[in-house]
């Protein structure tokens, strides 16, 4: 039971301060899980969170859907799930209301002007620890040059590169990574 308090507790948070999206609720789960509750490695919610990115759905809801049921099985699955939406519900329906009824004025362009950067930085923040996690298999304070993964490397250049200058589709990149990172490390699985 209080394994399921702690899932609820924490993704109402997540749920209450991510906000800017989904991405956004990546290093707030991260934290809560990883960090603060350490009820997994931060390898375990990298798999999880590359799994979520995977599925059709919005991020936060899939991370917070595998998360409880990594942790607590299927119950685990719709505590968290519930706790990520039911605040975005009420802060949606109460935003949707102040937005619709005050939206010509200055103030509030001011303060969605100033969220912005905000949000794009705790984007950044992120990606940069999933990043370092794929690089060097460690997080931010681990990182050491001989833990350096070249073959990962490769694959984020080569992916970065389609994605920004031949628009390809994420999907297909996903795939496409996923079989050759497979073909590459076959060998080593086998042995």
């Amino acid at each position: 039971m209080t394994m399921l308090l702690k899932l609820f507790f924490s993704f109402i948070q997540v749920g209450l301060f991510s906000v800017g999206g989904g991405y956004a609720a990546i290093p707030l789960i991260q934290n809560q899980i990883v960090i603060v509750h350490k009820l997994m490695t931060m390898a375990e919610f990298t798999d999880l969170i590359t799994i979520a990115e995977m599925t059709p759905g919005p991020i936060s809801i899939n991370s917070a859907t595998f998360v409880g049921t990594q942790l607590a099985g299927p119950i685990g699955a719709i505590i968290c799930t519930l706790a990520c939406i039911i605040p975005a519900f009420i802060i949606c329906l109460l935003l949707a209301h102040f937005y619709y009824k005050y939206r010509n004025f200055s103030g509030v362009q001011l303060v969605l002007s100033a969220l912005r950067p905000a949000v794009v930085a705790m984007i950044a923040s992120a990606g940069l620890s999933i990043l370092v996690l794929g690089l060097f298999n460690t997080n931010l304070q681990g990182i050491q040059l001989n833990n350096f993964r070249p073959i990962e490397f490769i694959l984020f250049i080569g992916s970065f590169f389609l994605l920004r200058k031949y628009k390809f589709n994420a999907i297909t990149i996903i795939f496409g990574t996923g079989i050759v990172g497979t073909l590459l490390y076959l060998p080593t699985l086998i042995r």
